[in-house]
């Protein structure tokens, strides 16, 4: 594990910036419970209750600890429903590290992706992306649109050490606007880190040459920038000439390429809940406004109530802290740097906010359409009470067209950590499990389908094992 404060060669294990004040008691719970909990669950980690799971991993998404200072922030929460003070709060703060001038809130992220979609995209519209995410490309589509991946190639390898996977292809981008026309992209949906290739960032370079290829044809560029933080601290780490730079400058610097941006607060901003929409074209702006009104409430709370505006503003300035966020990637760090000393294949390099198993390689003997991911995150929570994420063929859900399951490259087991959350003996128990498991993983038997519903399927979908297995019993 790198040495988390240079210099100071003392101190070889990963330190926390922060002391723990308030603890959350957690459930031990045996094999027989978990057995029958994860078949209550139809096989389907997201429908397990939260007091049966031990180490939640599922989403890093709300699962958050907040610092005092936003505890203490919420007590100072207006609740106007007009003219609110801590929405002005909230608004500064975005323009201030964001650098964009108009904010609308939202409830949380997708909340946002909607608005934005309502507004841009029209019937036959194509809007090309770096990797598709379930919520986003789910509102393009409703809109009417269609997500073209424009990733580059080497994202879709899990054991390409690419330091930026997460970079836009430029021949494929320019070959998307071509063939579309310009007129019929309403935007270029560019992701800061990419979730679905594992949390790969995207490099200052490729973002500047993104911004010249869609100045050229006239195009805009919105990101989703949940994870701009993880992101920036891959270019200071990664990117020449960047070492010497903060989190702060150079978050500020990704921004500058985007004429927008979605943001689930609930991630970076180390809240529980909240989103945005930010621009800087003041027409998209009051158009987000006016449906704002219909879907979320009114422009100077959206979603959310004056306290979680609070927390939010505070949390904007927490998250771009060196010490914090150098801190919260070295820990999922750490975590993949002891699956790989086991031999465990995940996807390489590990990324900001999470590990993810390479369930194609951990199960080779199973078939994509026996669902290895699935069936591999219910493995992991009857061994050790640890809840993942299938990100995967059923995540990737089906053609709309031919009914048929989509078949992504990567089959992956999302495990990822909360901020501020846990501790190093936690993770130590997360990797104890995973390669126990990589031990006897010719036992993990495949899933199908018992309950499937027609979109993202992979929140409610109940599934049963294709044959009996001592994995999934007490």
């Amino acid at each position: 594990m790198e040495n988390l404060w240079k210099g100071d060669q003392r101190m070889a294990r990963l330190a926390e910036p922060y002391k723990i004040k308030s603890v959350e008691p957690l459930r031990m719970t045996t094999r027989a419970e978990r057995a029958e909990a994860m078949r209550q669950a139809g096989y389907n980690t997201f429908l397990l209750r939260s007091k049966d799971v031990y180490i939640d991993l599922l989403t890093d998404s709300g699962t958050n600890a907040m610092s005092q200072a936003q505890w203490s922030a919420l007590m100072l929460g207006d609740e106007a429903y007009s003219g609110s003070e801590s929405f002005f709060r909230f608004e500064a703060a975005v323009q201030e590290v964001y650098g964009m001038p108009y904010v609308v809130p939202t409830h949380q992220g997708r909340g946002a992706e909607h608005i934005l979609s309502q507004i841009l995209i029209h019937q036959g519209d194509v809007v090309p992306g770096n990797m598709y995410f379930t919520t986003t490309r789910e509102h393009q589509e409703l809109a009417g649109g269609r997500f073209v991946d424009v990733i580059i190639d080497e994202a879709h390898d899990s054991q390409n050490v690419h330091p930026f996977k997460g970079n836009v292809d430029l021949a494929k981008l320019e070959q998307a606007i071509v063939e579309a026309g310009p007129e019929h992209v309403p935007y270029v949906s560019v992701a800061l880190t990419v979730n679905m290739a594992g949390g790969q960032p995207v490099s200052l370079e490729n973002l500047r040459a993104v911004r010249s290829l869609c100045d050229k044809y006239g195009v805009k560029i919105y990101m989703d920038a949940t994870r701009a933080v993880e992101n920036a601290f891959f270019v200071q780490e990664r990117e020449p000439g960047n070492e010497g730079r903060s989190i702060r400058e150079i978050f500020l610097e990704q921004l500058s390429y985007a004429d927008g941006c979605t943001v689930s607060a609930k991630k970076d901003a180390i809240v529980n809940i909240g989103g945005f929409l930010a621009t800087r074209d003041e027409e998209t702006f009051e158009a987000a406004k006016e449906l704002l009104v219909v879907f979320e409430g009114f422009p100077h709370y959206g979603g959310l109530a004056g306290r979680d505006m609070e927390a939010l503003a505070v949390g904007i300035h927490e998250m771009i802290e060196d010490s914090y966020i150098r801190h919260r990637v070295l820990q999922v760090r750490g975590l993949g740097d002891r699956l790989l000393a086991a031999g465990v294949p995940i996807v390489q390099p590990v990324g900001g906010h999470g590990v993810f198993l390479d369930a194609k390689r951990f199960l080779s003997h199973l078939d994509q359409e026996q669902m290895p991911a699935q069936a591999l995150a219910a493995a992991l929570y009857v061994d050790a009470g640890v809840r993942g994420m299938e990100r995967g063929v059923v995540s990737s859900g089906r053609d709309h067209a031919t009914g048929e399951n989509h078949h992504p490259k990567l089959e992956l087991v999302r495990l990822t950590i909360p901020r501020r959350v846990y501790t190093e003996s936690h993770m130590d128990v997360v990797a104890d499990s995973v390669v126990h498991l990589y031990g006897q993983r010719s036992e993990i038997p495949g899933l199908q389908f018992v309950f499937e519903p027609k979109r993202l399927r992979f929140f409610t979908a109940r599934f049963e094992p294709l044959r009996p297995s001592p994995v999934f019993e007490a």
